[in-house]
């Protein structure tokens, strides 16, 4: 059972999983770092702690980022969306935030509209 306040448990529409994807912004900068997926506990972390905290689909277990690679994140806010299907969570990331070691887990390549079509 998760110590998350109930007044914001009420608020979030969870996946069948219990899961809410967490997208995390760089403050400043706006940079989009990482998506993660956060149940009730792991907001619960995030929200006391203020170290990104998520869960591991894979590995079902709770993470800290930075726990093991010293990259970590210090949480500045969480915000909740419109639906309140989606966190979005404001960091100061030191390091890395991707596992692949870079910046951001979103420098893989840009995928233009209709590219495809002249392709």
């Amino acid at each position: 059972m998760t110590d998350l306040d109930p007044a914001i448990a009420a608020r979030l529409t969870r996946n069948p999983d219990g899961l809410l994807p967490a997208i995390v912004q760089q403050e400043g900068t706006g940079e989009v770092l990482m998506l993660a997926w956060m149940d009730d506990e792991a907001l619960h972390r995030t929200l006391t702690t203020g170290r990104g905290t998520y869960w591991s689909r894979s590995r079902q277990a709770y993470w800290v980022k930075g726990e093991t690679s010293g990259n970590t994140q210090s949480v500045r806010e969480v915000r909740l969306d419109c639906d309140g299907d989606t966190l979005l969570v404001v960091v100061d990331q030191v390091g890395a935030a991707c596992h692949t070691g870079d910046r951001t887990c979103f420098d893989a390549g840009l995928l233009e509209p209709g590219a495809a079509e002249s392709a």
